[in-house]
């Protein structure tokens, strides 16, 4: 689960992260006090928030009911280092799950967290996150670094899982992160049997806080070890527990890429402005028609674009027909700095022309409540 830890005990929320972690929850630590409650409700939509230090007043329960008025399948606890009967029964009137001693007890945290997983798994399935698949018309077009780079973007506002699917030579971890992944989707595979929302989190690489990566085999041979039933598997789960899941693919088709795409709501082809990456984007989409593709599900990344260049955007659409086409600006040298580097673009480089593209990408996919639906959104979004 997503849950939120807001408390103004440093000490505390390093301590409660740590066994959430260790539970394969995702904790979101906010450090500050209760006014960052409802605030929190609005931009992490988590299923659980935990509120340390609004024990006493009984009126500041009004926020509390504020907040699970308004989203009802977000459970709040507060942690109270003492409590009167009569605050611990206005607490409940306000919605609150649990009221918790603070300091809390790992084990007392573990069972009321997971006594909310069990609620919220008996009630009404969530709606399913959106799997975005990138794969490049040509070598080097530049799909990986794309894919990392939205799911950066993606991550500031919604939970990502990023999954490198390029079997025998995926390196997405490598592009935002400077170490190695202790377990990678070959060992997923492996233990298929014990596949569930907790082993799932914790094979994955913490990027950032809501941004997760599930890496490639370190060796080649490995991939030979994931089946399509694997992939289909765990791209499955992946989508009833992240808002976005995207997935880096290798250039080629074969059944393990397959399932992958089948899985997608989108499948975006990158590619850039010459000759034979559009030959290659052309038979692509034709692959996508011969799987029974709709022409709605593939849309085109063209990078590395120059306004003026010898082919231009309306030359794409000449030749590969009515798709939608974003363009991402040129920027060689510093992308390839931050990719060196092992980090995202956005966090060496904000202003970036690069950036600033991918942001406003992002925004169309997952728009803020209070965002006007953008031409992206009208294009690509899904109930």
């Amino acid at each position: 689960m997503k849950i939120v830890v807001i408390s103004p005990n440093a000490h505390h929320l390093e301590e409660i992260g740590r066994v959430l972690r260790g539970s394969g929850h995702q904790p979101v630590p906010l450090e500050g006090g209760k006014s960052k409650l409802r605030e929190a409700a609005e931009r992490e939509r988590p299923d659980l928030i935990l509120v340390e230090g609004m024990c006493r007043d009984p009126n500041e329960l009004a926020q509390v009911e504020a907040v699970t008025s308004q989203f009802p399948h977000t459970a709040v606890m507060l942690l109270c280092s003492s409590t009167s009967p009569e605050f611990l029964i206005n607490s409940m009137r306000a919605g609150v799950r649990e009221v918790l001693p603070s300091p809390v007890p790992p084990a007392a945290l573990q069972a009321a967290v997971e006594r909310v997983a069990h609620k919220q798994r008996a009630g009404q399935p969530a709606a399913p996150g959106r799997v975005l698949a990138f794969i490049g018309a040509k070598g080097g077009s530049g799909a990986t670094f794309l894919a990392t780079s939205l799911a950066s973007q993606l991550a500031e506002t919604r939970s990502v899982l990023l999954i490198d699917l390029n079997l025998q030579f995926g390196d997405a971890l490598s592009f935002v992160h400077d170490g190695s992944a202790p377990t990678t989707l070959a060992d997923v595979a492996r233990e298929i049997a014990r596949l569930d929302a907790s082993f799932l989190a914790a094979s994955c690489v913490k990027i950032a806080p809501n941004f997760s990566i599930l890496a490639a085999p370190e060796d080649p041979a490995q991939a030979m070890e994931v089946t399509p039933e694997h992939v289909d598997a765990i791209v499955a789960l992946a989508a009833t527990q992240y808002d976005f899941v995207l997935l880096d693919l290798g250039r080629q088709i074969d059944n393990q890429t397959v399932k992958a795409l089948d899985r997608a709501h989108t499948v975006f082809i990158v590619m850039q402005t010459s000759l034979p990456a559009v030959r290659n984007a052309k038979k692509l989409l034709a692959v996508f028609r011969s799987l029974g593709y709709g022409p709605d599900k593939a849309a085109l990344i063209v990078n590395r674009y120059e306004k003026g260049g010898a082919i231009g955007v309306s030359d794409i659409e000449r030749a590969l027909g009515p798709h939608t086409i974003h363009t991402v600006p040129n920027s060689y040298r510093q992308v390839t700095a931050a990719i060196n580097q092992g980090e995202p673009l956005a966090a060496s480089a904000r202003g970036n022309p690069v950036s600033r593209n991918l942001a406003e990408f992002a925004r169309g996919l997952a728009p803020q409540p209070d965002d006007e639906p953008g031409l992206l959104r009208r294009l690509l979004g899904r109930a």
